[in-house]
Formats: structure tokens, C-alpha cells, sequence
């Protein structure tokens, strides 16, 4: 697939850093509980960390215990569904729809949400742009 944003194997290892770059352009996964943006409840809009294309708003972002942040729904269009039958399961990869990056899985267990689905995403691959900036942006 054709992306917005295209860049070279070289150009993303000189933009991200190496735990960066093992997420979002090899398809790995961080640790679970580790991440920035597991628990936080910081109002604003989530930003894929390579190309800054917004992906999720806060409001969508609830607690899953899942060990990553969880979202019910993206923005629209803004994400890209791979099937993934790797490690010996059957899932949905999650991509950036602007530049390709993983972002990470989604799954039809969000019970209790709107949609019935959870967006287990990669806090190494988002960046959390707080509404108090995109209000002054």
C-alpha cells in the first residue's frame, strides 16, 4: 500500500529511537505495564509517534487491564487492519493509515464499550498531544 508519509528504511532508524523503531516499523510489542500512556487520563488527541497523523481522542481511551492503553474507536480512516496469524494466532494488526507504522492489535473483546472493541495499542508508538495545546493550536 501506498502511504502519505514514505520514508526509507535509514530515514525512520535516524528519526526514532531503537525501542521506537523495533514497534512501529518491525511490528514488535512493548512490555505490558510499562508503557506511558497505559494509565494515563490526560484529555486530548493521541498522534501516531513517526508521522504525528492523529488517531485516537482521549474520550475513546478507556481501562482495559490489559497492560497497554486501551481505545474503543479511532478516528476515522486513520487506521489500516492487516490480518495477523503470527506467534500462532489469529488477529487484526493495527497501522498507521498515513505512514504504515504498527500501532498494535484490536480485538472484539472491549465489553462494556460503545463499539465492543479494544484497540491494544503500543504506548511507544503514540505521542499525547493534551487538549489544553490543540485548543491553542
Amino acid at each position: 500500500m501506498a502511504y502519505e508519509v514514505e520514508k526509507t528504511d535509514e530515514e525512520w532508524r535516524a528519526e526514532l529511537t531503537p525501542e521506537e523503531y523495533q514497534v512501529l516499523r518491525k511490528a514488535g510489542t512493548e512490555r505490558a505495564f510499562t508503557g506511558e500512556y497505559t494509565d494515563t487520563e490526560t484529555k486530548g488527541v493521541y498522534r501516531c509517534k513517526a508521522c504525528q497523523a492523529k488517531l485516537f481522542e482521549s474520550d475513546t481511551k478507556f481501562h482495559s487491564g490489559c497492560g497497554w492503553p486501551s481505545f474503543y474507536q479511532p478516528i476515522s480512516d486513520t487506521i489500516e487492519y492487516i490480518e495477523d496469524n503470527s506467534h500462532g494466532m489469529k488477529r487484526v494488526e493495527v497501522r498507521c493509515a498515513n505512514c504504515g507504522s504498527h500501532l498494535g492489535h484490536v480485538f472484539p473483546d472491549g465489553y462494556g464499550t460503545p463499539t465492543g472493541d479494544r484497540y491494544c495499542i503500543n504506548s511507544i508508538s503514540l505521542s499525547l498531544e493534551p487538549a489544553d495545546e490543540v485548543d491553542r493550536g
